[in-house]
């Protein structure tokens, strides 16, 4: 029971528990020490910029030069069409709320129709079973249950299920 091995195991398990806490302390130490945490407001952009240089790093020869070419085209397209300017970040970042707004806003409404159809659904289920219990309990002048009620209603049923 509570001898000299007892007291031994529960010594390895704390030991083990011990580890595995550290373990879990260093690996979050390290992981937090590679990931930048950026403003909420500004992430975005950081983020984008990320990407750019990801694609910058990976590229190959032949991709710089397929690159430069877009970038000629582009660069005429932007003379020829001096009508599409860039967008700055603040009108990206208004975008952007725009969107996750209307996202919100659809997922409301979503939710509000799941709603009111569950509670029709409800409020039919009651009703439904409400008339079916005031005909299966209804009596006869002696008090006896009205078996001719409950057959006509067990009829009904069959004929409404086939």
């Amino acid at each position: 029971g509570r001898g000299f091995a007892f007291r031994r195991k529960q010594k390895i398990e704390r030991q083990y528990r011990r580890l595995l806490r550290k373990g879990r302390k260093v690996r979050s130490q390290q992981d937090d020490q590679f990931t930048d945490t950026y403003p909420e407001h500004l992430k975005h952009l950081y983020l984008a910029e990320e990407e750019m240089l990801k694609k910058r790093r990976h590229r190959t020869p032949e991709d710089s030069v397929l690159s430069e070419q877009k970038l000629n085209k582009a660069e005429e397209s932007v003379v020829t069409e001096g009508k599409f300017k860039k967008k700055t970040s603040n009108q990206k970042a208004k975008e952007e709320y725009e969107k996750i707004k209307a996202e919100r806003a659809r997922k409301k409404e979503e939710a509000e129709k799941r709603k009111q159809q569950r509670e029709e659904a409800q409020r039919l289920y009651k009703q439904k079973k409400m008339e079916a219990y005031k005909i299966l309990s209804k009596k006869t002048k002696k008090g006896q249950p009205n078996l001719n009620l409950q057959v006509e209603f067990l009829l009904q049923k069959i004929q409404q299920n086939t």
